[in-house]
């Protein structure tokens, strides 16, 4: 978790007003929530924060939040950014314990890509969920959900029964056995392949008709 801490100062004031002082004083006001107990008003360094933003898994990612002599296992939940600027303004931490169970949304990875049939033959990986919604302990969350394209071939579609998800890591969606990922033929492929078809089928006469008129 050393990685994963977070130095803060605890806010007494809130509102707009206080919000814009502490812009000001080159920090960005935030809030800690959650856990049955009250809102903490928090501000967090400005370089800090520009840090962790660079950081892909933000969302999905425990942090160890230190106050002072304070420490709280914390889940950044939303960031609000200037429409201009991308300056962040605000920022949320779920708090967390480790019984804590919570909705969040994984990235999805693909794994052995060069042991695919289909991506040999030039096929194309169309990607129907880029992150899959699941609920889990906050103790568990996954840093990804891995599809295995081994042996898959043109036409595939992998689904998500298809997928080994960690013990006690369970989708949103559960009344069907939804898509990730299909592996389809090159369209240019396709469209040559096709048009050769329809070459063939027209005569030899209006073939070459159409090569003096056009």
């Amino acid at each position: 978790m050393s990685e994963n801490i977070i130095t803060v100062e605890l806010r007494d004031r809130v509102g707009k007003g206080a919000a814009r002082a502490a812009r000001r004083a080159g920090v960005v006001p935030g809030v800690v929530y959650g856990d049955k107990k009250p809102p903490q008003p928090i501000s967090v360094d400005r370089k800090q924060m520009d840090r962790l933003l660079q950081n892909p898994g933000l969302f999905n990612t425990l942090f160890e939040l230190h106050a002072g002599d304070r420490k709280q296992q914390v889940l950044p939940r939303d960031v609000q950014l200037d429409v201009f600027t991308d300056v962040p303004l605000h920022v949320d931490f779920l708090r967390l314990s480790n019984t804590t169970e919570i909705t969040i949304s994984i990235p999805v990875v693909f794994v052995n890509e060069e042991e695919s049939e289909a991506l040999r033959q030039g096929a194309v990986l169309n990607i129907v969920r880029h992150q899959i919604e699941v609920r889990c302990l906050a103790s568990a969350i996954p840093s990804s959900i891995e599809v295995d394209l081994a042996g898959s071939e043109i036409g595939d579609s992998i689904h998500i029964s298809a997928i080994e998800l960690p013990t006690g890591v369970v989708p949103t969606i559960t009344d069907r056995d939804f898509t990730i990922v299909t592996l389809a033929k090159a369209k240019k492929a396709w469209k040559a392949k096709k048009a050769k078809k329809q070459r063939k089928k027209v005569p030899r006469a209006a073939r070459k008709t159409r090569a003096i008129f056009n």
